[in-house]
């Protein structure tokens, strides 16, 4: 296996902003446009959303090695999705409270054991989102909260065949490709 550059982390930022404007902002967004020179010296636009949520993914996971994926029909791509649960989170908000928020609202699940599994970034070439994926175990059953704008389904179905719709492209979702496959390899399966 090789093993990394020593100086992995410690690269100098070979952009340079010259001005920046703010085009569009929302409760959830804001866009962007920065005037800047490329590594080339060249000048030229970057465009960048930035998150005012965090990116929070849940993998429950119960004694019996089942997980929970979450269905609705996702507006920007105009399809319907099987996801783990996920949400965004406050900025100022631990992840692990948002995690523990989400997985309520979506789920009804409560879980006596979390652990942080994943720290990543979805589309680094345009945004600055930032995700959380935490395992959560030691399950109890509670009451569904969705927010008013979800429209939920539940599938309750074995972690290994959660997997197995990742490697067969049936989910898609970056954080749930994601924090599947990573939840599978650290469990074992």
């Amino acid at each position: 296996m090789m093993g990394y550059p020593a100086d992995l982390n410690e690269h100098h930022n070979p952009w340079q902003v010259r001005g920046t404007a703010l085009q569009y902002q929302n409760p959830w967004i804001e866009v962007r446009e920065d005037q800047i020179i490329n590594p080339a010296g060249k000048p030229g636009i970057y465009g960048v959303v930035s998150m005012k949520n965090k990116a929070i993914g849940i993998v429950p996971v119960d004694a019996e090695g089942n997980t929970w994926l979450v269905g609705q029909y996702r507006y920007t791509l105009s399809e319907y999705c099987w996801e783990i649960p996920m949400g965004g989170g406050p900025v100022e908000l631990d992840v692990l409270e948002s995690a523990q928020r989400e997985l309520r609202e979506e789920t009804g699940l409560h879980a006596r054991r979390w652990t942080n599994i994943m720290r990543l970034h979805t589309s680094n070439s345009v945004t600055d989102e930032e995700g959380f994926v935490f395992l959560a175990q030691e399950l109890e059953q509670g009451e569904v909260e969705p927010e008013e704008t979800e429209d939920l389904r539940l599938w309750k179905l074995p972690l290994a065949e959660a997997v197995q719709l990742v490697m067969d492209g049936r989910i898609t979702d970056a954080i749930s490709v994601a924090g599947l496959l990573k939840a599978a390899r650290l469990l074992g399966v």
